[in-house]
């Protein structure tokens, strides 16, 4: 069926908007990168790159609050409300998201103890959420678990975002690097000693599939550490969520 002049102008038209409209979207998060210092963002432009095929609308409220934010107008959203059809995906460390009531059941998929090799639950929790967006924080049992073994601990990883790939197909995934410990949980478990190497192996496979990493080492301090040293503070995880929002532009 041959289309008519009247609607050619009208596809024609649509797609020029669109992209016009991803090509502001980059230029505001550029600007913003450029006199907001170092924070990376790369993620976050990935993710809006593969929204171009996505809802105008939802592009357009994308575009409303970055203007305001450049405006100087600060983004009165909610953490929770920022998440929403967002999941963080983890172990302990994620679950305290909810036991400090910093995200909504919705926004949390977490098991206590999980290891990369036990995630069928936490895969069926997230199918059954859908969510947009999945932000992954593991790895710290796994560091233990894998003894030193980084290229079996991303084979293990490599997996977990395969099925996950599979099983939700239309969520952009980002993950979030293993967060460091502190001296004394090291000496009660010396093969935590070996995080930062893990993270350089967890960052090269997200590289090798352009998976958004998210380097969370500069937001530790020793003031949000838990008595165990790996664990974090009620007043550490407001602070993490705004990362993870930061860098996937939610």
């Amino acid at each position: 069926m041959k289309i008519n002049q009247k609607t050619k102008k009208k596809l024609i038209i649509g797609i020029a908007a669109a992209l016009a409209v991803i090509a502001l979207i980059l230029a505001i998060r550029g600007a913003r990168g450029f006199f907001r210092g170092e924070i990376d963002t790369s993620a976050g432009v990935e993710y809006i790159k593969k929204e171009e095929a996505g809802d105008i609308s939802a592009i357009e409220a994308k575009i409303e609050l970055l203007e305001k934010q450049d405006a100087g107008e600060s983004d009165d959203r909610s953490v929770k409300e920022k998440f929403s059809g967002a999941v963080v995906v983890g172990d302990s460390i994620t679950q305290g998201f909810l036991e400090y009531d910093i995200l909504n059941a919705s926004s949390v998929a977490a098991e206590i103890g999980v290891h990369l090799t036990q995630m069928d639950g936490l895969i069926g929790k997230v199918k059954e959420l859908s969510p947009s967006i999945i932000f992954l924080a593991l790895g710290s049992n796994d560091v233990i678990a894998t003894n030193g073994d980084t290229e079996e601990f991303t084979a293990q990883y490599q997996d977990l975002i395969s099925r996950l790939q599979k099983e939700v197909p239309d969520a952009h995934i980002f993950v979030n690097a293993i967060f460091p410990v502190q001296d004394k949980a090291i000496e009660k478990e010396p093969g935590l000693a070996n995080i930062a190497q893990y993270n350089s192996a967890l960052k090269e496979l997200c590289d090798s599939k352009t998976i958004g990493f998210i380097d969370n080492t500069e937001i530790v301090s020793e003031e949000y550490f838990e008595q165990d040293g790996v664990h974090f503070k009620t007043s550490f995880y407001p602070i993490w969520a705004e990362r993870m929002a930061e860098v996937a532009s939610l």
